[in-house]
């Protein structure tokens, strides 16, 4: 269950999920310098929107996708409250993949597999992209690229897992649904 895992926090404080039990949690791997870094905005807006209605967002910065999070977390932590004003916690930049990833995203990747991009502008260049570096891409559960959503319902389930080509309008409409 998604509460038996604990996360640090950008400031080197551990955080229990435990204590968001109750609450909705869309949990993302973000990146400063990606293509998908825009989405901060959006996901803001849903967290401002939703946060007292039960919506939590857990921001986990990754630099496995083409080094695009340089930095320490408080460069990351700057970054994105001046460029986006965030105001959704931030956690420790961590892996989401391979032999040092967060045991959270061995969880997370376990419940709610990859299924395919969505139409998209970046959708041929990915998939391509992909493809060269694994000709299996498709058929694993890894976390392709930055900004792959996770939604955890209230009671702690994975319920829905949106590629960085989601329409944020979809992760929205699944948030509100749980709500």
């Amino acid at each position: 269950m998604i509460y038996d895992y604990q996360i640090t926090t950008g400031k080197g404080e551990t955080l229990s999920l435990s204590s968001y039990k109750g609450k909705v949690i869309l949990i993302v791997n973000t990146a400063t310098g990606c293509g998908f870094t825009p989405q901060y905005a959006p996901i803001e807006e849903l967290y401002r929107k939703y946060h007292d209605k039960g919506l939590e967002v857990l921001d986990i910065p990754c630099n496995q996708f083409g080094a695009q999070a340089p930095g320490s977390d408080e460069e990351i932590h700057e970054f994105c409250t001046l460029h986006y004003n965030t105001t959704f916690p931030q956690m420790r930049k961590a892996d989401v993949n391979g032999d040092n990833e967060l045991p959270l995203y061995t969880f997370l990747k376990k419940e709610a597999g990859f299924k395919g991009l969505d139409p998209h502008p970046y959708k041929e260049l990915l998939e391509g992209m992909f493809a060269k570096a694994d000709p299996d891409w498709d058929k694993k559960s890894d976390i392709k690229w930055n900004f792959t959503k996770f939604v955890v319902d209230r009671n702690g389930n994975v319920v829905a897992r949106f590629e960085p080509t989601a329409d944020i309008d979809k992760v929205e409409e699944c948030i509100v649904s749980l709500l």
